[in-house]
């Protein structure tokens, strides 16, 4: 039964707003189902025309008419209301109140507004129908708190309505949700009959139960039954086992589509060592304990699930599942209601459509959070001859209405899904075998035994090349021509002709000679464009990979509505390049549907592919240039490997796309190396970096695998701590891999994470110091046009030309870092010829910065401080004995504190430019940790000749912390002697780190401290050993 309200007009309502005037809308209730009309602006005498239909749960209840004014900032003002009870109906005519003015009541008797004007409804009951359906209005539970709801108006039923949900109604409260069963007649639909017996078309109550919708095993009806009176709201599919409930609803849903993965992203895709049912019974049966265990896990209370139902006639299966989403820092404990329908049950298939409702969450009324499982077969495993399934889930926010938070409301479920399947898969990987990409290596022999190509002889070929229109009509007019020869007589020569020459003589003729001779010609480029193509009949297929490393092999079987470049059709080939190299499949001649059947292996690669580019072309002849029909990229890093065993690729481009041309191919990925390869790529970076760079654990590599959601084969090379530098500076890791470089944050719960390949990246420029970096330089990272597009949110801009730019600032150890990067760039993304030219200009520009200013190797790199500057009553040459390596260097060293001191003699390293080793340990009086020093340094002059400059470097073995950084000092001598007999001395400190330490601070605070009482204590000594008397 339903009660049916239409709410016509009102007249003289008070007026709210300056103006004079009211926005005027009504708001209805009967029990928990609400219901508003749509505002009318600026109106005293509004007219809405609308009509509402609710279900009638309790005849007890009343209906609640109220008229409210809409203000844009403040809460809504009332206008008046009216309450009817549904026993007014019970006791009327036809259960029908009519069209009828109702006195708007004022909301207390203390309320100012005396005169509330008046409204026009029209109220009745009727009897469900599926005819009156689409009558029935969206219930919702408006927030009369909420200004998010206001000025939007009420939705009907076939916009919100999920898939197959025929006439039912969606509600935010679970428990209207589970009064809306279509189980049979209800207690209220007797006393309908009853009153309305004598209008009825019959009086038999067995002809109203068989009316309504009934489940699938329903039993039989009796008016007899003294139990229809009572609750018939009992679930009549508790009897059947939830296998046949499936059996019944695949019944009805034959030759179904398998439905796309949601448009918010994928969350779960994994395979498993386990049938497709079983995986289905695991996750949706009404005995499994999966989901259980999983709200042990999360801190989920209060899990209640009913049991699946078939109704509309097996159209819907579904249940709904009740429960307690555990309290965040961020948000309270949030009750949830969860419906779960099935869409598809085909052939080992299935998929589940799961709407999760949070009507308690700030904006919980304008959205739904959709969530699709679909379990399909997988791969088959040779050696245990064991069934696979495949798990896809993806996910949505489905608004409902209108808000300016979706991208805050996408984010913030983005994140919550993310962490949630990752427990969700954590708990299924222990209740059924994950299937890694190295247990289907098996396989590969097994899926590329089944591709033979078929073998085609030439004369086969060239009958099915040969056999048009163009060429048989061409052979008629030759044998025509022959023939004609043959009987005719020898012509007269006249005109400009002479012995040898035959010119036509006549228009006709000249039109027949130019039509033979385009033919012939035609003809003749045809057999050409045969014999090149004849000669590229699978010129690269069956060739055998050379080397050890990353073998990758392609298989193409076959293509499907491939565009046609004339009307003859096309003769395609597919052209594949990954890392350089680049195989030919066969030219298939004339066909649309072209089938190959062809292998094509790589040789080994030392780099990890990232792409392989996939192109397809239209043969024309070996003197035009090729049409393109297609081209496709295949992405290893964003793809598992188990998925592109046997995978249909969409081609890309308008006349792929206009023709919706795809190719089959089958693609394998393999390490012939193991761990090895991981060691050979650190030594290769390191020779590159001139660092140790450490082998990372498998518990890091998996956290870095998890963390960007990469395949297995990924391994970290190294990291360092940064900002990223947008709108505001976020302080975060940059993670360097073979294949990618990455960004993660995580700051107060909120994540920040992308990445992109090294081949996006055009360029890499280094930018200096400035006050907004931090005193250091920071690495400027420019994309190619139309890459990288999924790591646009973290980049600080797009330049004119559409690439994107990303800023790098604040490394802990700037050389190391960048070094890093620009050895992995060179190594993956320039060609050879770029990567000379990189190489002569880096050499050219350190040559020409160490000839302009003498500085030492990484001494540009490193913050430098002053720490001590004095004027010293010395000649230049006399300060410069301290580092001549004489007695004198050696006892001011002495007294300073470093014992065991030795030097090198000075060496030449260019003009002007010298160089030695220097080793000494620490003294007590220098420092309280022993241990040794190793330094190096350099000398040079000043640019003007008028002073020195010695640049060091100094490492630190066996004291605390000493192999975390390195020292680097700098003095500065400059002779003073046109002015006083003087020299300036000044000096700096600065500190490379080699490896992170909590302690950073604190060490650059105490090396700063120490090394400037070093110098003005070493300075105050020699000052003194020049004052002294010499002796005798």
């Amino acid at each position: 039964m339903k009660l049916v309200v239409h709410v016509i007009e009102a007249r003289d309502l008070p007026a709210m707003d300056n103006n004079g005037l009211s926005d005027p809308y009504v708001k209805l209730q009967l029990g928990r189902q609400r219901a508003k009309t749509k505002v009318i602006k600026k109106s005293l005498n509004p007219f809405w025309d609308e009509e509402f239909s609710f279900r009638v749960g309790d005849l007890k209840a009343e209906l609640c008419v109220s008229v409210l004014d809409e203000d844009k900032y403040f809460s809504d003002d009332f206008l008046g209301q009216i309450k009817v009870p549904l026993s007014r109906l019970l006791d009327s005519e036809n259960l029908s109140l009519g069209t009828q003015w109702y006195q708007l009541q004022p909301k207390s008797k203390k309320s100012k507004i005396k005169t509330s004007g008046e409204i026009c409804i029209n109220i009745s009951l009727s009897q469900n129908s599926c005819d009156d359906s689409a009558l029935i209005s969206q219930p919702t539970l408006d927030d009369l708190t909420s200004n998010s709801d206001k000025s939007s108006e009420l939705k009907r039923d076939k916009d919100l309505q999920l898939p197959n949900m025929g006439a039912e109604t969606l509600s935010d409260d679970p428990d209207l949700l589970k009064d809306e069963k279509l189980s049979g007649p209800s207690f209220l639909d007797r006393i309908f009959h009853v009153f309305s017996g004598r209008n009825a078309e019959t009086n038999n109550p067995l002809e109203a139960v068989q009316e309504a919708p009934v489940d699938l095993d329903a039993g039989p009806s009796s008016s007899q039954d003294s139990n229809l009176n009572s609750n018939l709201s009992s679930d009549l599919n508790s009897n059947i086992s939830f296998d046949e409930l499936l059996k019944n609803f695949e019944s009805k849903h034959q030759g179904g589509e398998a439905p796309e993965n949601l448009p918010g992203g994928v969350l779960v895709d994994q395979i498993y060592a386990i049938a497709p049912s079983e995986l289905n019974s695991i996750l949706f049966s009404p005995n499994t304990n999966f989901w259980n265990s999983l709200a042990e896990i999360q801190g989920t209370v209060g899990f209640q699930s009913e049991n699946w139902k078939i109704e509309n006639d097996g159209e819907v299966m579904k249940r709904f599942v009740t429960y307690t989403k555990a309290a965040t820092k961020l948000v309270k404990a949030v009750k949830a209601t969860e419906e779960q329908i099935y869409i598809r049950v085909e052939n080992e298939n299935f998929a589940v459509l799961c709407s999760v409702s949070t009507p308690e969450v700030p904006f919980g009324n304008c959205f739904r959070a959709e969530v699709l499982y679909s379990i399909t077969p997988g791969p088959e495993l040779a050696e245990e001859e064991q069934k696979t399934s495949r798990l896809v889930i993806s996910w949505r926010i489905n608004f409902l209405q209108s808000t300016m938070m979706k991208s805050m409301i996408e984010n913030g479920a983005r994140q919550g899904l993310k962490d949630s399947f990752d427990q969700f898969s954590e708990l299924l990987g222990q209740n059924a075998k994950v299937v890694e990409s190295k247990d289907l290596g098996a396989n590969k022999e097994q899926m590329l035994s089944s591709v033979k190509p078929e073998r085609e002889s030439d004369w086969r070929m060239a009958l099915r090349f040969f056999a048009n229109f163009t060429v048989l009509s061409s052979i008629f007019a030759a044998g025509y021509v022959l023939v004609h020869m043959a009987m005719a007589n020898a012509s007269v020569i006249q005109g400009l002709e002479f012995p040898g020459l035959d010119l036509p003589d006549s228009f006709g003729e000249l039109v027949v000679s130019g039509v033979l001779v385009l033919q012939g010609q035609r003809v003749l480029g045809m057999v050409s464009r045969f014999l090149n193509a004849r000669q590229q009949k699978g010129s690269d297929h069956g060739v055998k990979a050379q080397g050890e490393g990353w073998l990758l092999t392609v298989a193409l079987l076959e293509g499907s509505n491939l565009a046609a470049v004339d009307s003859t059709g096309s003769d395609p080939y597919v052209v594949f390049t990954c890392n350089g190299q680049s195989k030919t499949s066969s030219i298939k001649f004339q066909a649309l549907e072209p089938q190959w059947n062809e292998i094509f292996e790589f040789d080994a690669m030392d780099d990890p592919p990232s792409v392989m580019d996939v192109d397809v072309y239209g043969f024309d002849g070996p003197f035009e240039e090729a049409a393109l029909l297609g081209h496709a990229e295949v992405n290893f890093v964003k793809s598992n490997l188990s998925d592109l065993s046997d995978v249909w690729v969409p081609l890309q481009g308008k006349l792929a796309q206009a023709c919706q041309s795809r190719l089959h191919l089958r693609i394998f990925l393999d390490n012939t190396k193991g761990n090895d390869i991981v060691k050979e790529y650190h030594d290769k970076v390191e020779r590159e970096v001139g660092k140790k760079v450490n082998i990372r654990s498998p518990q890091t590599n998996s956290a870095f695998q998890k963390i960007f959601g990469l395949p297995p084969e990924e391994f970290l090379i190294n990291d360092f701590t940064c900002h990223l530098k947008r709108k505001m500076r976020t302080q975060g890791r940059l993670f360097l891999s073979p294949r990618i470089i990455g960004f993660y944050t995580n700051l107060f719960g909120h994540k920040t994470k992308f990445f992109f390949l090294w081949e996006d990246i055009e360029d890499i420029q280094v930018l200096p110091p400035s006050l907004s970096s931090m005193g250091s330089p920071s690495i400027l990272v420019i994309l190619r046009k139309g890459r990288g597009l999924d790591a646009k949110h973290g980049a600080k801009s797009v330049d004119e030309e559409g690439r994107l730019r990303f800023l790098f600032q604040s490394f802990v150890s700037f050389n190391v870092a960048n070094r890093t990067i620009m050895a992995l760039w060179k190594s993956r993304s320039l060609s050879p010829e770029q990567k000379v030219q990189l190489v002569e200009e880096e050499s050219d520009t350190k040559s020409l910065r160490s000839e302009d200013s003498g500085s030492f190797i990484g001494m540009d790199d490193v913050m430098m401080s002053d720490v001590f500057s004095s004027s010293l009553p010395l000649n230049i040459s006399s300060v410069m004995e301290l580092y001549e390596g004489g007695e004198l260097e050696q006892r001011v060293m002495e007294k300073v504190g470093c014992i065991d001191y030795s030097v090198t003699a000075w060496e030449p390293v260019k003009e002007d430019v010298y160089q030695r080793q220097v080793n000494f340990k620490f003294g007590k009086n220098l420092s309280r940790y022993t241990g040794d020093i190793t330094s190096t340094q350099q000398k040079s002059t000043l640019p003007d000749r008028n002073g020195f400059v010695i640049e060091e470097v100094m490492s630190i073995q066996g004291a605390l912390l000493g192999d975390y950084f390195n020292l680097h000092l700098r003095y500065q001598i400059e002779d003073q002697t046109p002015k006083a007999k003087a020299c300036l001395v000044s000096a700096s400190v600065g500190i490379a780190w080699l490896k992170t330490t909590k302690h950073q601070k604190k060490i650059t605070k105490t090396a700063l401290s120490s090394c400037g009482s070093r110098m003005k204590k070493i300075f105050c000594i020699l000052e003194k050993e020049f004052a002294l008397p010499p002796k005798s």
